[in-house]
């Protein structure tokens, strides 16, 4: 494992402009590659096609995403991804590697790890560092894929973060200088990821650097789960990220207003990889803005001082990495701001409360030990009648919806994620943020595995102990939410 180079990459970024690499996946398809190349020998008889696998070449061809790597650092690269957005379990799990997924992720780093020392030890002066991805997997915690069902979920909160576990302790014994959660589109899903970093952390005795990169997936401004740029900020802003941004999905031109706002809001570092324009089947690439034009908008980006990490996601090549490389070099990096001190929490939108606020107006009536109507509604499963007294309150002025279960009659703990995740898929209910509300530890801690924005904890007790209180304190710290004591 390598060790933390956290002060040495913050002085680079206090001097200048980091440059990430481009796309993967544009040039493995610009390679032509075939089942053949993707089976190699060793999974010749393997019953299932792998063709589109791309992680899986980092075993069956690591010259190819070798060669990838290098023209990315001859391009001028200060930082390279590797080749791991789709290797954890859950989606390894779609060829029937999932066994392969820890394996996968280590040699992704190795090969990495090694080029960068490679062109570090040439010039010491430029070093490279190796990102170790964790992608967003193809399940969601915050969408049901159940039309019918919309409290479904195809996978837990503890799965995920299991997996995601697995993947970055396996980048990081591959080698990996920072870990990189990316394109994210489900904001519950990166959380899960943060939880697992912050674990992994605490057991390995020691920190890397992590950076987190959302998806804002049209114009609408708001990620596929349906939070806005600066409420992704509020939710995740617990994890201390080096870095804050945005990548995929929009060009340049497109993604440039909330590149914006994120500047605006974040007290760290942002980074923004967008894309090569929109999708055109026509070009070699599948996209159809060229190095010299990206590089020119992302250049009045850095002069007008939003971005600290800038690089290329969907349709750029090395050819567009050394063009944005040439365009920002000399421009002086986005200095962090120090942002005025509120309480910043989230639902789909921000709620941010400073000093000046006179009260904050919190619905009560989803609570059933306050209201007798809507206990009777969640005792007799009602759930639909439950979900109108919530977007009542928030129609009616709401800021915050305390949510509480504790019931004799009611396992709490169901009935709390039942609730949390038909929520999550109401956006008139979900736009502001939860307060979850038990004198039972295990469901708020259910509740906070089920919001995707930033919450409030009321309350944790002193009744158990100091420690105990400690203890859960961090854990919804960890899990991303404001609290109180009682």
């Amino acid at each position: 494992m390598q060790a933390d180079r956290s002060t040495e990459l913050r002085q680079l970024l206090a001097d200048r402009i980091l440059i990430l690499d481009g796309a993967m996946g544009t040039m493995i398809q610009q390679e032509k590659l075939g089942e053949a190349d993707y089976r190699g020998d060793r999974f010749l008889d393997h019953p299932k096609d792998l063709k589109g696998n791309n992680d899986l070449l980092v075993l069956t061809r690591p010259d190819v995403i070798a060669g990838i790597h290098r023209a990315y650092l001859e391009a001028g690269a200060d930082i390279i991804e590797t080749n791991t957005f789709n290797a954890t379990r859950v989606s390894q799990a779609e060829y029937g590697l999932e066994a392969l997924a820890y394996e996968l992720n280590v040699e992704g780093a190795r090969l990495v790890r090694e080029l960068c020392d490679e062109y570090t030890a040439n010039n010491p002066a430029k070093p490279r560092y190796c990102a170790g991805v964790l992608g967003p997997t193809s399940r969601t915690l915050s969408i049901s894929p159940d039309v019918n069902d919309p409290g479904f979920r195809n996978i837990s909160f503890d799965a995920l973060a299991d997996d995601y576990y697995d993947s970055a302790k396996a980048l990081l014994e591959g080698g990996a200088d920072i870990l990189l959660i990316e394109t994210v589109f489900d904001t519950l899903n990166a959380k899960a990821a943060v939880f697992a970093i912050e674990k992994l952390f605490d057991d390995l005795g020691k920190r890397w650097p992590v950076m987190i990169s959302g998806t804002i997936t049209d114009a609408s401004g708001r990620t596929l789960s349906g939070q806005t740029a600066e409420a992704f900020w509020n939710s995740l802003s617990h994890a201390q990220p080096i870095s804050f941004g945005l990548n995929c999905a929009l060009g340049a031109d497109q993604l440039r207003q909330y590149v914006e706002e994120l500047s605006n809001a974040c007290d760290t570092h942002v980074s923004a990889h967008p894309n090569a324009g929109l999708p055109n089947p026509l070009s070699p690439t599948g996209y159809d803005e060229t190095p010299e034009h990206l590089a020119s908008q992302i250049r009045e980006w850095a002069q007008s001082g939003l971005v600290n990490i800038v690089g290329g996601c969907c349709g750029t090549t090395p050819a567009h990495i050394a063009a944005i490389a040439e365009a920002v070099a000399g421009l002086a990096p986005r200095v962090v701001p120090t942002i005025e001190k509120k309480l910043r929490l989230s639902g789909l939108e921000p709620f941010n409360v400073g000093g000046d606020a006179l009260f904050v107006n919190v619905g009560e009536r989803t609570n059933v030990t306050g209201s007798k109507a809507f206990a009777r509604m969640i005792l007799e499963g009602r759930f639909d009648d439950a979900l109108a007294v919530a977007r009542q309150q928030v129609e009616n002025g709401a800021q915050v919806i305390d949510i509480n279960m504790d019931e004799a009659m009611l396992d709490s703990v169901a009935a709390m994620e039942r609730f949390c995740k038909l929520i999550a898929t109401e956006p008139d209910i979900s736009r502001v943020p939860i307060m979850l509300d038990s004198s039972k530890w295990s469901v708020i801690e259910t509740g906070l595995k089920c919001i995707q924005g930033k919450g409030v904890v009321n309350s944790i007790s002193m009744k158990e102990g100091e420690a105990e209180f400690l203890r859960q304190a961090r854990l919804a710290r960890r899990y991303g939410a404001g609290g109180g004591g009682g």
